[in-house]
């Protein structure tokens, strides 16, 4: 039995997700209708937190008596009824909850009283094995050539939550979309933020994207990528940060084609090697630069500043990998792309589940979704019924018991 659910299921209650998702996509009763879309799209919701993926593992998933319970069930939602509804759904459905969850996110952040956030964009690659409508082929570093999709995502750092996503085809280059894409985060931003700090990779980097920013009045850090880069820094004068590690700055004026006006490009070279080489009959060993470089708002900060600024996005690519293998986004899958999206949207959204459930604690909001689970929901338990009542009993002595009390009473309070 997974009896940790049972708390995370008040804790939806508690924060009204159940009944808006009854209300956005509400069932007409008919003799033949079994069961509610928002039983359907709640037992997704549950086997994403469990670890649960595919459509037929979460039919299966739906016969265990405590989600027959939570989710009023007399019996299991089998496989068929679950990729029906979705399809159903469509692409208005897609954007229905789509536009929920971002006003659901906006009221997180509106409660956890930040005023200043970080927001780190990032693009992944999800691979697919069959012939979904959508997915196509398109930068691959794991298997080339192979049908992925290619979502697009950005995070609030502060909270570690995923506050924006958009579903892709394989083919879309990661920045495709990003100006429309960060107009709805905006949009969609509580009014008490007053400050923002956008990171992204070299994927990012291009003039129309730096405008936009810049008339958002968002300080930004962008790694840069350039044909001939590093021909290009080797030829700027560098100024030694640090000797023994071999550590070099330089900043230099840069204008694109496509820009209107100038900005300065910051840049950071270190030795990543050195290698031996003949020079008329001697032997000489000559340094390997690696070479980093930035374009950024933050003029006041050096290359060495600004690249350890931008290492810390680092920890936004780990998120990254809890959505997709611990909470199994992108690895349940039917044959139609905006069943599709609605399955991606509701993997992320119980990710953004269990890390704003965790967040006022930071003994379990630093931990990984796997390691909460393991700990918290993947625990046997016995369901007994008495009279209206539903109660779960679980073994007195679980190693664990004193950290999930500690947590139940977290939800209770939250």
């Amino acid at each position: 039995m997974y009896s940790g659910l049972n708390v995370i299921s008040k804790y939806i209650h508690r924060q009204k997700i159940d009944r808006r998702i009854n209300h956005l996509f509400p069932t007409h009763l008919y003799n033949s209708t079994k069961f509610a879309y928002n039983q359907i799209l709640l037992s997704i919701l549950l086997a994403s937190l469990a670890g649960v993926n595919r459509i037929n593992r979460i039919a299966n998933f739906t016969e265990d008596s405590l989600v027959k319970s939570l989710l009023g069930l007399e019996k299991r939602i089998n496989k068929d009824t679950i990729s029906s509804a979705l399809k159903h759904l469509s692409q208005r459905g897609a954007r229905s909850l789509q536009a929920y969850l971002l006003e659901k996110k906006s009221k997180w952040l509106k409660e956890s009283g930040l005023t200043s956030i970080t927001l780190d964009a990032d693009s992944t690659v999800s691979m697919v094995y069959g012939n979904q409508e959508g997915a196509a082929k398109g930068f691959n570093e794991k298997k080339k050539g192979a049908k992925s999709y290619h979502p697009l995502l950005v995070f609030v750092s502060e909270l570690k939550m995923l506050y924006h996503s958009w579903f892709r085809t394989g083919s879309a280059y990661t920045s495709n979309g990003i100006d429309a894409f960060l107009k709805e985060v905006k949009v969609n931003l509580p009014g008490n933020i007053e400050k923002i700090f956008f990171r992204a990779d070299s994927g990012f980097f291009k003039g129309q994207l730096l405008d936009l920013l810049e008339d958002y009045h968002w300080d930004y850090l962008i790694k840069v990528k350039l044909k001939n880069l590093n021909k290009l820094l080797a030829g700027q004068n560098w100024h030694i940060m640090d000797h023994e590690k071999g550590i070099a700055v330089c900043e230099f004026q840069y204008q694109a084609n496509t820009w209107g006006r100038q900005r300065t490009l910051k840049a950071i070279r270190c030795i990543k090697e050195y290698v031996e080489k003949d020079f008329f009959g001697q032997k000489q060993l000559i340094p390997v630069y690696e070479y980093s470089c930035y374009v950024s708002s933050y003029n006041e900060k050096n290359a060495l500043e600004l690249h350890n600024l931008y290492k810390a996005r680092s920890t936004s690519e780990t998120w990254i990998e809890q959505v997709k293998s611990q909470l199994k986004a992108g690895q349940t899958l039917t044959d139609d792309f905006w069943a599709n999206d609605i399955l991606w949207q509701l993997n992320c959204f119980a990710y953004n589940i269990s890390v704003m459930m965790r967040y006022r604690n930071k003994k379990f909001h630093r931990q990984e979704h796997a390691t909460f689970r393991d700990w918290f929901i993947h625990v046997p338990g016995k369901l007994v019924k008495s009279g209206h009542q539903v109660e779960i009993k679980m073994y007195a002595h679980y190693y664990h018991k004193y950290n999930w009390i500690e947590f139940d009473r977290l939800v209770e309070a939250a």
